[in-house]
């Protein structure tokens, strides 16, 4: 069996890889086992020196892997190379911050002496999609490294060349052999690997649908699982808001990767007394954002990452409008073989339409109008989804007890997109998934947190 690697520009295909055997899955498996048995053993300092070198490889390499993604999935360059850079931090941040995330906990007992200590727990299984094909892997694999887990990753079949470079970075950074395998495989193969006695965990980011099926099959062989699911992220746009910003900020944040991520802002829940003056700055932003080649850098949004993406996005959009959206930019499938979709305005958008209440993975943003503060908020959380939100207001005070208090979604942001920072624990609640990555939280989600009681 081969997986192929497939331009979304032109549809040709770049490179056909040989899919890993039963055999040859087993035999990762059990190497980075095998490594993990010495790797649990080393100090932090050793490991710190090793995420240090891999966070300088990366920086020397950022300008190939930036063009591989720009590739294999369409990415613009220049966020490719931010990409990079943003791996390039959370290697350097574990590397810096490991050793005290993992210091032994002393906790007042009648023992002579009683504490907590955090020790790694094996082989942990990623998957990860083809979005953010580095930093969804390095934001798992940065941590677990740090804590002395070892890791395979089955990645997105649609960016094997990333996925293997990956293995290539860690294997010359200097890491011990094996403690991090790439399995190429597809999706029919997950199950079995999750039922592999040697994997202990599991990390998946990606859709609901994929998200509850890993779940499933975790639960049945009872493993610990972190999920990282979809969003429809709400940006509030009260009337006392920075409207300039806001559209700025918004617009940004709804093309980031070409409209392709979990984070990005999707629905725009803007006050009525100031829709029209938003929807309009935001309309003159999206318009002004170049749409083309992904190689170049002048180019703000590329294809989408394959073409029945690119055509389940489109249906959603033609649903919503004979739901009765107003389509004011964009909605028009481009002509060729390519992925291309363009930025897409929606307003008038209502409960029951898909750009309400599915996740529109793709350059499409929906205008939905309220009434008032209180009903912006309860349309913010009357989502099936807990991702991340937003609030745009010049009363900061305001701003910052509806982001803590009011809205329903794992990260809040106050006058800012939302985005993942290696500093700050990143996940959702609802269908967006459970646990955390990133932080303090995420390098204690696969370790064993072990209580000892000296009498």
């Amino acid at each position: 069996m081969s997986i192929q690697s497939i331009n979304p520009i032109n549809g040709k295909i770049i490179k056909t890889y040989e899919a890993d055997t039963d055999e040859q899955v087993q035999s990762k498996i059990e190497a980075a086992h095998e490594a993990w048995q010495k790797w649990r053993l080393t100090s932090h300092g050793e490991r710190s020196v090793l995420l240090l070198a891999l966070a300088a490889i990366l920086k020397k390499r950022k300008q190939e892997l930036a063009h591989l993604m720009a590739l294999e999935m369409g990415k613009p360059i220049k966020q490719g190379i931010s990409e990079i850079e943003k791996c390039e931090s959370v290697c350097t941040y574990y590397a810096d911050h490991g050793d005290s995330f993992l210091q032994q906990q002393l906790i007042e007992t009648e023992a002579q002496k009683s504490f907590v200590t955090f020790e790694p727990i094996g082989v942990v299984l990623a998957i990860m999609p083809w979005n953010f094909p580095f930093w969804q892997v390095f934001r798992f694999l940065a941590p677990a490294l740090a804590a002395g887990n070892c890791g395979v990753l089955k990645h997105a079949s649609n960016v094997p060349g990333c996925a293997i470079v990956i293995e290539e970075l860690v294997q010359q950074a200097g890491f011990p052999p094996n403690v991090f395998k790439t399995l190429l495989v597809t999706s029919n193969k997950v199950d079995a690997i999750i039922e592999n006695s040697l994997i202990k965990a599991v990390t998946l980011t990606g859709s609901t649908q994929a998200g509850i099926k890993v779940a499933q099959k975790a639960g049945s062989v009872l493993k610990k699982t972190v999920l990282e699911l979809g969003g429809s992220d709400a940006y509030l746009v009260l009337d006392d808001a920075d409207l300039e910003l806001a559209a700025t900020t918004c617009t940004d944040s709804r093309l980031i990767n070409s409209g392709q991520s979990c984070i990005a802002a999707k629905r725009f829940i803007v006050v009525e007394t100031v829709a029209e003056r938003f929807t309009q700055l935001m309309l003159d932003k999206m318009k002004a954002k170049h749409t083309g080649d992904p190689l170049s850098e002048e180019t703000d949004i590329g294809p989408q990452a394959r073409v029945d993406l690119r055509d389940e996005l489109h249906n959603q959009v033609k649903k919503s409008i004979e739901a009765g959206a107003q389509c004011i930019l964009g909605g028009q499938l481009s002509d060729g073989e390519n992925a291309f979709y363009p930025p897409t305005i929606l307003t008038q958008v209502k409960k029951g339409m898909p750009a309400f209440d599915e996740e529109l993975f793709g350059p499409v943003a929906a205008i939905i109008t309220a009434k008032d503060e209180t009903e912006a908020v309860s349309l913010a959380n009357d989502s099936v989804f807990g991702l991340g939100a937003a609030v745009f207001t010049q009363d900061i005070e305001r701003g910052e007890r509806i982001a803590a208090t009011q809205l329903e979604a794992g990260s809040c942001f106050v006058n800012s997109l939302v985005k993942s920072d290696p500093r700050l624990p990143f996940g959702g609640i609802k269908q967006s998934g459970y646990g955390r990555e990133l932080g303090m939280f995420g390098i204690h989600e696969f370790v064993n947190i072990k209580t000892v009681y000296v009498r």
